[in-house]
């Protein structure tokens, strides 16, 4: 298992920056200015809370878009993700290549139908830190974010035709603060779950933004969905370190 310094290894993983990925190949997400409204940071932190209590279940289409600032790269990827609240998650990657990847309590699976493999990692004693990024807006409450952020309202945004308020979160973890320098989160004032994350990456410049579309919440989501139900002959590995 790899020690804090591999945070960003996994919190790729769990985020599937390895596999995962609105908007084209390529390009990056692009919003509107809407009208300002002056929300305070209670009013927000009041609404994530309700929120949280109420949250069950997700499923929504999911895109993340890598940058690389260097070299001017953007790669993108794209699938559905499914979330409960008892941390049970299945993304299902459609393009540029299937892959699926799948968390259940302290594992999680990547299945890489290409070339029959399914990879297994043991989240341990990592799981509560790297819980703060994989739901970060899903259930999380007003308290966890004062916890673990530096917090302060951006703005309200139109994010195509969702309305949101801007949030921008610098992590309090020194050993976080040295892979991630800070989080913008959009949330969508019809739901108060996040419409849109972006993780800046500390000293490159580099950033990942990952954006939710056709969100719906709080409907079954049976155990079925959650099975490692991978054909037969799959290679099975642990990868280490």
């Amino acid at each position: 298992m790899p020690g804090i310094c591999n945070i960003r290894r996994w919190m790729a993983l769990l985020l599937a920056a390895a596999t995962l990925g609105g908007v084209s190949s390529g390009a990056a997400p692009s919003w509107a200015a809407a009208q300002a409204r002056s929300w305070t940071m209670d009013e927000i932190l009041r609404q994530v809370d309700r929120g949280a209590k109420e949250f069950q279940s997700l499923t929504a289409d999911i895109e993340r878009t890598k940058v690389t600032v260097v070299v001017d790269d953007h790669s993108t990827e794209s699938g559905q993700i499914r979330l409960r609240r008892d941390s049970r998650m299945r993304i299902d990657l459609t393009l540029p290549d299937p892959r699926t990847i799948l968390r259940i309590g302290d594992k999680l699976y990547i299945y890489n139908p290409k070339i029959r493999r399914v990879e297994e990692y043991s989240l341990g004693q990592h799981r509560a830190l790297l819980d703060q990024f994989i739901l970060l807006g899903f259930g999380t409450t007003a308290d966890d974010l004062r916890k673990s952020y530096l917090m302060s309202v951006e703005g309200e945004e139109s994010l195509g035709s969702q309305k949101t308020v801007r949030l921008q979160l610098i992590p309090k973890d020194d050993d976080v603060r040295k892979e991630i320098s800070h989080i913008e989160v959009w949330l969508d004032q019809a739901t108060w779950v996040p419409a849109q994350q972006k993780f800046h990456e500390t000293g490159s410049g580099d950033y990942f933004t990952v954006r939710y579309t056709n969100v719906t919440r709080n409907v079954p989501i049976p155990d079925t969905r959650f099975r490692q139900n991978w054909p037969a002959g799959v290679t099975r590995v642990k990868p280490q370190g």
